[in-house]
């Protein structure tokens, strides 16, 4: 399937085919491989005692890892528009199923550098394409299943590492990995035969194109998704420097580890909804009310859990977590519709790469710092400042698009 750049138009439909089998397919891959990555977290300790690791070790594993998948989002792009998005997913599914096969297989922290980097270099392919693909599946109502495919992420992130660790109770961790890795090949041989092979333009009507094509100002098109991209950044860089404090904030309110594990799954289990839930509300809201209500809100929130004693401040967590992670579908269902060119696939790449990357240089750089200087309460409300700094620059972004509310949603034949 050739992705030429008029050809990634969210507005671009998928022949004979129901996208719900899109949506599926996509959501599972996100699961899976969002549960790969997790996974590690399972497999550190377990490294550290096989192989005698120190954790100077074990955080070269992890970052070989997430800094492969960051990497390589954009050049995988580059791969689906000579190879095609489903090509691309099915191989760098295999891929980061075969980089678990050979951490089975390895003796020794070689084997395992090297399997980590395989891993992510197949897990790299997984979040612009499979983005991209259900916004051409979709069209202009594709915010809500965007959401639901991100949802998908949360609840693989909730599966795999638990059942692989379920798995090393009852056998070794490297049948444990080498069943995960049969997992893998299973999800790559659903993708290729739910996902189309070509997407087809339907008579679209000129009003289902993206704003910034209609106008036909590219300069405007790349300053919104300059906007959408900082957005993203600042949306993601409040979540983790938050969350790096929260268990210290509880902690000084007289709660013990057990507490602290549950307050932190209420936050899980809130923003694993808040992902399914503001992607929808994005759709009937529009983008710009959602975001400056979902940021308002964590700031709040934020604000609320410092101030708060412990047991209210344990109730206002899912709320927190629900907030905290529903932004983000509502960011990347709106990435289609400012996509320089219309190239949908480079667009998600580069969102992904930079929040991804921004957030992973951040927490530890700025909020680590200011944790350090000024303790967890001031970086905890640093946290909540980055969440209101996003309302400007989205009254700025609001500019760009093409309205608070949804376009018709296009036929598909």
């Amino acid at each position: 399937m050739s992705l030429a750049p008029d050809l990634a138009s969210p507005s671009l439909t998928v022949p004979d085919r129901d996208p719900r089998r899109t949506l599926v397919a996509a959501g599972l891959n996100h699961a899976l491989h969002d549960g790969y990555t997790d996974l590690i977290y399972v497999l550190l300790p377990v490294w550290q005692a096989e192989f005698g690791l120190g954790y100077a070790a074990l955080a070269l594993l992890r970052t070989l890892c997430t800094g492969t998948l960051a990497a390589l989002q954009i050049p995988s792009s580059h791969l689906a528009r000579r190879w095609g998005a489903r090509t691309v997913l099915v191989l760098g599914t295999l891929l980061s199923a075969g980089g678990y096969a050979l951490a089975g297989l390895s003796g020794g922290l070689v084997g395992l550098c090297a399997a980590l980097v395989l891993v992510g270099a197949g897990c790299s392919t997984q979040h612009p394409l499979a983005s991209a693909v259900i916004a051409r599946a979709y069209g202009r109502a594709a915010r809500g299943p965007l959401g639901t495919y991100n949802f998908a992420g949360d609840l693989g992130k909730a599966a795999v590492p638990p059942v692989v660790s379920l798995l090393m109770t009852l056998a070794d961790w490297r049948a444990a990995l080498w069943l995960a890795a049969g997992a893998g090949a299973a999800v790559a041989l659903a993708i290729g035969l739910l996902l189309p092979r070509d997407p087809v333009a339907p008579d679209a009507e000129p009003d289902e194109s993206p704003p910034a094509a209609r106008r036909g100002d590219a300069g405007a098109g790349r300053a919104g998704f300059g906007l959408l991209v900082g957005i993203g950044m600042l949306d993601n860089a409040a979540r983790p420097a938050f969350l790096l404090y929260l268990p210290f904030l509880l902690g000084q309110k007289g709660a013990g580890l057990t507490l602290v594990g549950l307050a932190l799954s209420g936050v899980f289990v809130g923003g694993a909804l808040g992902k399914a839930i503001c992607g929808r509300l994005g759709q009937r809201l529009g983008v710009t009310r959602t975001v400056i209500l979902t940021e308002a809100g964590t700031a709040v929130a934020i604000l609320a859990v410092i101030g708060l004693p412990l047991w209210p401040a344990l109730a206002v967590l899912p709320v927190l977590g629900l907030l905290l992670n529903g932004t983000s579908s509502v960011l990347y269902g709106t990435v289609p519709e400012l996509a320089p060119g219309g190239r949908v696939e480079q667009a998600f790449a580069v969102f992904y790469t930079c929040t991804l990357g921004g957030s992973a240089l951040a927490a530890p750089l700025v909020y680590g710092r200011l944790g350090d200087l000024a303790g967890p309460r001031w970086a905890a409300v640093a946290a909540a400042a980055t969440a209101l700094a996003v309302v400007p620059l989205m009254l700025a972004l609001s500019r760009h698009l093409g309205g608070t509310a949804p376009g018709p949603a296009p036929r598909h034949r």
